[in-house]
């Protein structure tokens, strides 16, 4: 297994080819793929209570991001060790669900004495929709295989990259503006992938 060149498949996003590489060590290695996920769960709860502190939003930010990049070792290694399995999976779908839902509602949670007790509900709905929006894509995916949930994706790049240019977003003092968006855009997103989802399974 340590002969093939892990990272470099065509079809791969940057951040997994570089997850692919970095986990190599680790593939004859005891360590489990849901420790990596656990790693990647606690960095993002730790993300998502540092933006409800109100507090070191640049921080959080970097936290976040440091998740959303190990989100991809623990598939990785999964993959490329022989060590999938049912459970696995589900974990890593309920930490990316906590993550993402933990992240929103923190920026909520922080905002508020800026943006009134609103700024928690908007965090409400955009996490929540982000999570709706994964769990489609995993009913999808459970039955018409990954293919059929494969994102766009430009110059390595896939949509979900967004979520890496938060810490930018802080540093610029526009998280206000971010929460907003998301709490409008993420909701919109999720009906477009809902009626997506039921014309899939309307002509499958």
């Amino acid at each position: 297994m340590s002969g093939k060149n892990l990272s470099n498949h065509p079809s791969k996003p940057w951040d997994a080819k570089l997850a692919a590489w970095l986990i190599r060590p680790l593939i004859d290695s005891p360590v489990h793929p849901n420790v990596l996920t656990t790693i990647r769960l606690l960095v993002g709860l730790a993300g998502a209570w540092m933006f409800a502190m109100g507090e070191h939003f640049n921080t959080a930010a970097l936290l976040v991001v440091t998740s959303n990049f190990l989100d991809h070792t623990d598939g990785e290694l999964a993959r490329y060790s022989g060590k999938m399995s049912v459970f696995g999976h589900r974990y890593d779908l309920a930490s990316d669900a906590l993550v993402t839902v933990g992240m929103f509602v923190g920026i909520g949670i922080g905002l508020s004495t800026l943006l009134g007790p609103a700024s928690m509900w908007m965090g409400v709905a955009a996490g929540v929709a982000v999570a709706g929006i994964f769990h489609l894509r995993n009913q999808l995916e459970n039955a018409q295989g990954k293919s059929a949930t494969k994102q766009p994706m430009l110059m390595g790049f896939e949509a979900e990259d967004i979520l890496y240019l938060i810490p930018l977003v802080t540093l610029s003092d526009q998280l206000p503006l971010f929460l907003k968006a998301a709490s409008i855009g993420a909701p919109i997103a999720l009906v477009i992938v809902f009626f997506d989802y039921r014309a899939r399974f309307k002509t499958s």
